[in-house]
């Protein structure tokens, strides 16, 4: 669905030809009300130039720098492999751009507290798409609205099936393995239903033979006060994500809670235990949208100065502090506090 923009959108330049930049955050911001992908820049610009014609781009660059210099773009969205995520971000900002910048932030916490040097007004966001799609914002509605009563319990499960040793998510060197990649949502979503942080954390890993990576890892986070959640990631298990959300009264289901369909209808199931005496869930369709599209409109508010700015560095620094106590934590065998 296409939706008019105002005469002028703002302006993203994407940094790099990354699979998840060409294949879903530049057609959801390219769907989205109020931005707009106007430059891409890769180190082959030929390989710029043919992402540019696919996704309608106006701009295509050879260098990550020439991008930066040009004065057109509002904001830079940052899909390079993780330990790189730290470094171009301080240069985009140098640049005098806002950044949306894909998770996680950086390598750990002490990468990502780089960013505390840059200027007080630098705007910086961790790029959590679902924090922005409706059945997020409909589920913590149900939430805060007390009528599942007290949330006290949340599980995740999110896998993927991927043995590619050229893959980077199969690579340390450039921040691979499950609790980087897919374990930051489990993390973001524990925090943004409880709106609170864990106070300690306790992980439990398995690692790769051979690349070294965490294939296989669960962990506890405990938010304090009877709350807690727990989650299983996976780079080497069947395909599949399901999140959990356990009150005191009913337990709200998402159904595809990171990889939601871009532009078509979701559910979430809503049921107060009944459905095990007989009864059924209660299914709530949430209307079409691209949680890519969301994200794009409710940055642009935040950067223009429209909406309050959300989810900034320290936010993300935080969520690195929490998957850096998960790793201590698979190595002490106790729980670890979240400093």
């Amino acid at each position: 669905m296409t939706i008019e923009t105002p005469a002028r959108p703002y302006r993203f330049g994407v940094l790099s030809t990354a699979r998840i930049a060409v294949e879903k955050v530049i057609p959801g911001i390219q769907r989205s009300r109020l931005a707009r992908v106007t430059a891409i820049a890769s180190r082959d610009g030929e390989r710029a130039k043919a992402a540019a014609g696919r996704l309608g781009i106006e701009t295509a660059y050879g260098s990550y720098e020439e991008m930066l210099a040009d004065p057109e773009i509002d904001a830079i969205y940052n899909p390079l492999p993780n330990n790189l995520h730290v470094d171009w971000t301080i240069k985009a900002v140098e640049a005098g751009k806002a950044v949306l910048c894909e998770k996680p932030i950086g390598m750990n916490a002490a990468d990502a507290e780089r960013l505390r040097a840059l200027p007080a007004d630098a705007f910086v966001q961790e790029a959590f798409m679902v924090r922005f799609h409706p059945q997020w914002l409909r589920a913590r509605e149900i939430v805060r609205s007390g009528d599942a009563g007290a949330l006290r319990a949340i599980n995740m499960f999110f896998s993927y099936f991927n043995v590619d040793p050229q893959n980077i998510r199969n690579s340390p060197e450039t921040g691979g393995g499950a609790l980087l990649d897919i374990g930051c949502y489990p993390i973001t979503a524990a925090r943004y239903f409880f709106e609170a942080e864990p106070v300690r954390v306790a992980g439990l890993i398995e690692n790769h033979p051979v690349f070294g990576i965490d294939r296989l890892t669960s962990a506890i986070l405990d938010f304090g006060d009877g709350r807690r959640a727990d989650f299983t990631v996976s780079t080497e298990i069947v395909p599949y994500q399901r999140l959990n959300l356990f009150g005191l009264k009913k337990r709200i289901e998402i159904m595809i809670p990171a990889n939601a369909p871009q532009a078509e209808e979701t559910l979430i199931a809503v049921d107060d235990g009944s459905i095990h005496g007989g009864g059924s869930a209660v299914l709530e369709t949430i209307p079409v949208s691209d949680q890519y599209a969301e994200q794009a409109d409710a940055f642009a508010r935040m950067a223009r100065g429209e909406a309050p700015r959300q989810y900034g560095i320290e936010n993300a620094i935080q969520g690195m502090k929490i998957i850096d106590a998960i790793f201590r934590s698979a190595q002490s065998g106790r729980f670890e506090a979240v400093v």
